[in-house]
Order: structure tokens, then C-alpha cells, then sequence
């Protein structure tokens, strides 16, 4: 008497080898985050990629046909990962310019910790090199920051006299100032108590 084997259901292996999919483009993006970081743009092939992985070539082009590709992913992962930390400050209640403050403090320490912000940054820096349409930088934070002070004049935690979109521009000038010399300078090891400098001077000026 034969014993019938059970078959694995056709939906249940695709989703397996979707989920291995997603985590091996993850791990790409990733390992290719810390060479753009370390190396810059031009200094990285997909055959350095590939071998910081441990996988051939074939298999990076998988799912990134050209660097070129992989670069702008690594970008739109850079800015993707903002609105989730401002969520997160925002949920702590704290007054609008208490807002601004630490989501500057909370982006100081992932360009300190995060390979995926540091690509971010040097790759925007690299763009002239780079055959690919990135996103804007700064918009968004000069955005961001300039509804937050509009909300702090209204509060009364705003400075008299000063224009808030030209505060917030000044803060993204300091703030992205600060981290391309912390990187230039310590490689972004002192970049926190560099920011924390700069954060006391700027924030003294636009404070009531």
C-alpha cells in the first residue's frame, strides 16, 4: 500500500518566493547603501555589490537592471523613511517648535547610524555623475519645517519679525551644512554633538 505525498499548495510557494524576493532585494539595497556610502557612486560597480552579498551578478541585476537603478532606489528609500519618524514625534504631542527640534535631532542620529541616509546624502551630492532623474532634495524638509513655524508664530513660540519659510530655510542650510561637514571632517561620527551646536544657535535665534 503506497502512501500519497502531500504536495505543497502552488499559493503557498509563490508567496514563499515572494517573501524571499523582497528580503533579498532589501538586503541589496542595503549592502549597496554602505558601498555608496563608503566608496561614492562612481567608485561602485554591481560587481563590488554582488560580491558583498555573496551572489553573482545575474542576481542583483534581477532586481536592479542597471546601478543607475539601484541608486535612485536607494534615494527614494532615503526620503521614504522621513514621514514615518516625523509620524512618530508628531504623536508625542509636543509643541510646534519642540517639533521641529527633535525631528532634526532624530535625522542627525540616523545619518549617523543609517547606511541608507548616508547613500541618500553623498548619492544627491554625486548627481551631476548619476544618469538618472533623483528626487529634489530639501523641498520637502524646507515644506516640513515651514508649516511647523508657521504653527509656532500662531502659538506665540515664534520670534516677532521673523518669516517662517525663511527660518525654515535656515534651518535646512544648518542642519544639511552641519552633516556634510560632519562627514567631510569625522565621517559623521560627531555629527549629533555637532547638530546640537548648531540646534542651540539657530533655535535661540527663531525662539520667542
Amino acid at each position: 500500500m503506497t502512501t500519497r505525498q502531500r504536495k505543497t499548495p502552488v499559493r503557498a510557494t509563490a508567496d514563499l518566493k515572494q517573501d524571499r524576493a523582497i528580503r533579498t532585494r532589501a538586503q541589496t539595497l542595503h549592502v549597496a547603501a554602505k558601498l555608496f556610502a563608503e566608496q561614492g557612486f562612481r567608485a561602485t560597480s554591481m560587481q563590488h555589490v554582488a560580491e558583498r552579498l555573496g551572489m553573482t551578478k545575474g542576481a542583483v541585476y534581477f532586481h536592479f537592471p542597471t546601478k543607475e537603478s539601484l541608486a535612485v532606489a536607494i534615494v527614494e528609500e532615503h526620503y521614504g523613511r522621513w514621514p514615518m519618524v516625523v509620524k512618530e514625534v508628531q504623536a508625542e504631542g509636543l509643541s510646534p517648535m519642540r517639533t521641529a527640534e527633535e525631528i532634526l535631532n532624530r535625522a542627525a542620529v540616523a545619518f549617523r547610524d543609517d547606511p541608507v541616509m548616508q547613500a541618500g546624502a553623498r548619492l544627491q551630492l554625486e548627481r551631476p555623475h548619476i544618469d538618472a532623474e533623483l528626487p529634489t532634495p530639501y523641498l520637502e524638509w524646507t515644506q516640513l519645517l515651514t508649516s511647523l513655524l508657521v504653527t509656532a508664530r500662531y502659538s506665540g513660540e515664534l520670534r516677532p519679525g521673523i518669516d517662517p519659510e525663511a527660518g525654515a530655510r535656515a534651518l535646512v542650510s544648518a542642519f544639511f551644512g552641519m552633516q556634510h561637514i560632519s562627514d567631510v571632517l569625522a565621517h559623521r561620527a560627531d555629527i549629533v554633538e555637532r547638530w546640537n551646536e548648531v540646534r542651540d544657535l539657530t533655535f535661540y535665534a527663531l525662539r520667542a
